[in-house]
């Protein structure tokens, strides 16, 4: 994985795949309009989703212009110090280009952040608050619905390419690691009942997407609320747990690709269903660290696992497995012995797909008060050390794919050169498998490929057929 970034835009003002159905003879052109502008993670995403969904359902249009809305809603991100500013800079934007805007995301859990930048926005409220941004809506645009020409399609409205969308499976977190504030602001663990994640993602998958990108906090924990409950899907039962739920969504035929999945002993079972080709040999597991010290005072779930032998497990049961992670370097107290622990670490690890993020502080959390702050130029010396380890591992591992054959899924098409992702590949943060002389091929098409070339994040490859 190339350098990670902070959090950024991922959408805004959504427009053309948002615009409702047009009869003829019908007053649409009066139709209230809402301009939107999403910020964050793809789970920040997902909540966009749903609430242009719910928009879309009770008539209003999705504005392309600051210019031409009656209302803007700026979902924002409020994880670390960067995506603070994006936001406020976000609203700022929308305010002094419209004039009218409701905030919701996960800036909103400190609203007072908010409005001593930005104390004209209408209204402000947390993560996931779907009704309360509908009621926002409401009272400053109310709706005009028409049932029988506003019409919604059954998986909802997507921000993601027709091929590929996310699934998230809970809300919250349990974890109470020293340097986030989640749970904070995205409340305790609130998992979705199996049943309910199930038939969503049967409806993307008949609406057209091939590619199941599961996401949540914590994805290994799924269920531990709800106790497991039991749901019905297709005339099967099946638990509220994380290998039911691997086994539900591997009977679809698209890719599933399982993130921020934490190294518990359970997560053992999945393995198999991987080495089976019934979810893709992917995971996304959070590490943060190598060195047992530092992972103590992140306070990091599953931190006395030995974490080297269960990737050396999973590995056993599926060679072709390919792990991601990010890692944090810099963290407070953090000694040059402990990040040698971290190089090591990584050597021994070979991990797949690798980001770093450089410390720094976050309003609210728990790290701030530890000793011994990593000076900014040492941060930035151990980054660039970090990230020239991670380099040369991910060069040697995708350098093992020359001469191999892959199926890889088309994202895009610049002039004659298809840009693609194989299995080991999301969207956005991995690599690429680039295709020349790919006359033919359209985004969202499957190809079969031969590796000829490798660099140290990406692939290059031809045609087979």
């Amino acid at each position: 994985m190339r350098p990670a970034r902070a959090p950024v835009s991922i959408a805004a003002l959504f427009a053309s795949r948002a615009q409702p159905a047009r009869a003829q003879g019908s007053s649409l052109d009066r139709a209230p309009k809402v301009g939107f502008v999403s910020l964050g993670c793809p789970k920040a995403l997902v909540d966009s989703e749903r609430i242009l969904t719910r928009l879309r359902a009770e008539g209003y249009e999705i504005s392309p212009t600051y210019d031409a809305a009656d209302v803007v809603v700026v979902n924002t991100c409020g994880f670390i110090d960067a995506a603070v500013d994006e936001s406020l800079d976000a609203i700022g934007e929308a305010l002094e280009r419209n004039g009218r805007v409701i905030v919701t995301g996960c800036l909103g859990a400190r609203p007072e952040r908010i409005l001593a930048r930005h104390p004209r926005v209408l209204k402000v409220t947390g993560a996931h608050a779907y009704e309360d941004v509908m009621d926002a809506v409401h009272e400053h645009v109310p709706p005009r619905h028409d049932p029988f020409t506003h019409l919604v399609p059954p998986q909802g409205i997507r921000l993601t390419p027709r091929h590929y969308a996310y699934l998230k499976i809970s809300e919250g977190c349990n974890n109470r690691c020293s340097f986030c504030i989640i749970p904070s602001m995205r409340g305790r663990l609130a998992s979705r009942p199996i049943d309910e994640v199930l038939r969503e993602a049967e409806r993307l998958v008949d609406a057209g997407v091939k590619e199941l990108l599961v996401i949540s906090q914590d994805t290994s924990a799924y269920g531990a609320d709800l106790r497991y409950r039991s749901g019905t899907w297709r005339d099967a039962t099946y638990e509220t747990r994380f290998i039911d739920l691997a086994r539900g969504l591997g009977s679809l035929g698209a890719w599933v690709r399982l993130h921020y999945v934490y190294p518990y002993p359970h997560v053992d079972a999945v393995i198999p269903l991987m080495a089976e080709g019934r979810v893709l040999p992917y995971l996304d597991v959070p590490f943060q660290h190598g060195s047992p010290s530092v992972l103590k005072r992140m306070r990091r779930p599953a931190h006395a696992e030995d974490t080297l032998t269960r990737i050396q497990t999973w590995r056993g049961l599926c060679p072709q497995l390919a792990i991601r992670s990010t890692f944090i370097v810099g963290f407070p107290g953090e000694t040059e012995a402990e990040f040698s622990e971290l190089l090591d670490w990584m050597d021994a690890a070979q991990l797949d797909r690798v980001g770093c993020f450089k410390y720094s502080p976050v309003e609210g959390a728990a790290a701030n008060a530890l000793p011994d702050h990593v000076p900014v130029p040492l941060q930035e010396e151990r980054y660039a050390r970090f990230m020239e380890r991670a380099g040369a591992i991910s060069a040697a591992r995708l350098k093992r794919h020359v001469g191999s054959q892959m199926r890889v899924l088309v994202d895009a098409i610049e002039g004659g050169t298809a840009v693609a992702r194989s299995a080991a590949d999301a969207p956005e943060i991995d690599g690429v498998v680039r295709i020349a002389g790919a006359r033919g091929l359209a985004v969202g098409d499957w190809a079969d490929v031969m590796i000829v070339g490798a660099d140290a994040y990406d692939l290059s490859a031809r045609l087979l057929h």
